[in-house]
């Protein structure tokens, strides 16, 4: 439960200090561009914790994928660079043992913490509501939490190599979560 209250707290925090903010040296965007597109194909790493998305030794790979569409506007968080994201999410679990498919829409914040000669990286948390519970984890309400590294191709365009774990933060019993690792294409304008 004490869990669950630390990600609540850290996504009101998010929400009320992440103020839209066109900011100038976002490196996530093109020089003034207002808006950004982004398709993310990634591949589970298998259910586990946050702490296996850093760890690829703990990697397992297993056949599931994971398709997110997202819409993203720039923003700044306490002063460094960031973006709000819609996200459109679809799992497909080709194991149908696994019962683990889901389709889901979200929104999350990201921040970029280190920027070098157009290389960076972040992460990023939001809240997702996804249509249905299954073996994996038993509500349809989990959070997003990513770490992402990116490099800017030219002032449109941008590739990015993230991972992202789906919870629910320990709300209910069964919470073994969501492990995916992939690529993304942002297109700014």
């Amino acid at each position: 439960m004490r869990t669950m209250m630390k990600k609540i707290c850290v996504l009101l925090l998010a929400a009320f200090i992440a103020t839209p903010a066109i900011c100038a040296s976002n490196v996530m965007f093109a020089p003034d561009a207002k808006n950004a597109f982004a398709i993310y194909i990634s591949n589970s790493t298998d259910c586990g914790t946050l702490f296996k998305l850093v760890n690829p030794t703990d990697w397992h790979f297993t056949p599931m994928n994971l398709i997110m569409v997202s819409y993203r506007q720039p923003m700044e968080l306490l002063r460094l660079p960031g973006r709000v994201n819609v996200d459109l999410i679809h799992n497909i679990a080709y194991n149908s043992n696994s019962g683990a498919s889901f389709t889901g829409i979200g929104i999350a914040w990201d921040i970029a913490f280190l920027n070098w000669h157009g290389f960076y990286i972040g992460a990023g948390l939001g809240p997702y509501m996804r249509d249905n519970r299954d073996a994996w984890v038993s509500s349809r309400l989990v959070f997003g939490e990513k770490f992402f590294i990116g490099k800017n191709i030219n002032d449109d365009w941008r590739v990015e190599f993230m991972t992202i774990h789906f919870s629910n933060g320990d709300l209910t019993e069964t919470n073994h979560g969501f492990n995916f690792v992939g690529l993304s294409a942002n297109y700014s304008f």
